[in-house]
């Protein structure tokens, strides 16, 4: 099989957590500098903090809606990993691949995500019980 994906990284590993402000201080902690980016993303009702360590990224998810996906997911499994995103060329010609590869995408149309990144989810029942992002950066 030819690798044709476009995937050129882990562009982050979210975080869901329960009290960003709190989560925060631990992570200023770990990495020695606060949060290079705060910001509120209300069609998915949630707040993010991103981190850096060298060329990685963390983002820390906090529900700002009880019905959100982080509000969900951590009332059945608390808080922790919640998914891995990977920085795609063409989120359209992934969605497309993917399909065909048999994942089943969560989102066929990307909508804006934080961090100006264009994003798709992959179920986790066709990664390995994973949440897989896709990020496109808005150009």
């Amino acid at each position: 099989m030819t690798n044709t994906l476009s995937m050129k990284k882990i562009e982050h590993i979210g975080i869901a957590v329960n009290n960003i402000e709190d989560a925060s201080i631990i992570y200023e902690k770990l990495f020695g500098e606060p949060a290079y980016k705060q910001e509120e993303v209300a069609s998915e009702g949630l707040k993010t903090a991103f981190f850096r360590s060298g060329p990685n990224k963390i983002e820390l998810l906090e529900a700002t809606n009880p019905e959100s996906p982080i509000a969900k997911f951590i009332a059945k499994k608390g808080e922790g990993i919640h998914h891995i995103a990977f920085d795609v060329e063409d989120i359209v010609l992934e969605i497309v691949r993917l399909k065909n590869e048999g994942f089943i995408i969560l989102n066929e149309t990307p909508k804006k995500g934080a961090d100006n990144k264009l994003v798709v989810f992959l179920h986790p029942k066709s990664t390995n019980g994973v949440l897989i992002e896709l990020c496109q950066e808005i150009r």
